[in-house]
């Protein structure tokens, strides 16, 4: 259950820093405010976003990195197997079947020849 739960955050943890990282300007973007685009990133100010976004992001990474170190440190500790098929393939050998032996002089299964391979082609 709680591991259940980890990995949730985990990735909504990891699609709000695509997002972010998505959201982002480039380091070139800044030169086509020469050219005409003057009004690109005034929603947060001349450098907010940079610093908002920036900010948010190594947030985020932190939260990624820790939710990684959890979900680990969680599969590491599972002990009981989830389901009847992971507990019968870790029992070991007796989970095994024996190997199928026809009783001797058994009436049903006839006696065949041994049969000669022939000489051998070198």
């Amino acid at each position: 259950m709680t591991q259940s739960i980890m990995l949730m955050a985990h990735l909504a943890v990891a699609m709000l820093i695509i997002v972010l990282v998505l959201l982002q300007r480039g380091k070139g973007a800044d030169a086509g405010t020469g050219f005409g685009a003057g009004a690109s990133g005034t929603v947060f100010g001349s450098r907010g976003t940079s610093n908002f976004f920036s900010r948010t992001t190594a947030v985020l990474a932190a939260m990624f990195f820790g939710t990684s170190l959890t979900l680990a440190y969680l599969s590491a500790q599972r002990t009981q197997p989830e389901s009847l098929l992971e507990g019968t393939l870790t029992d070991g050998p007796a989970a095994t079947a024996p190997a199928f032996e026809p009783p001797a002089g058994d009436p049903a299964l006839p006696d065949l020849p041994d049969l000669d391979p022939g000489p051998a082609d070198n």
